[in-house]
């Protein structure tokens, strides 16, 4: 549980960090270089997009 204070604060964190490292972390086994890098490349537009959007 590390320096979580309970057990359903860690498992919120979980519940979050488990959807975007989806995103950043595609299965590189199954895929090209160029395709993982354009995959990497996306994974981070995204994540701009969604920052500027939070933040405005």
């Amino acid at each position: 549980m590390g320096r979580f204070k309970s057990v359903r604060q860690a498992q919120r964190f979980l519940a979050s960090h488990d959807q975007i490292n989806t995103i950043f972390r595609p299965r590189r086994y199954r895929l090209f270089t160029a395709s993982y890098r354009h995959s990497r490349s996306d994974a981070f537009d995204l994540w701009h997009d969604y920052v500027l959007e939070m933040t405005a």
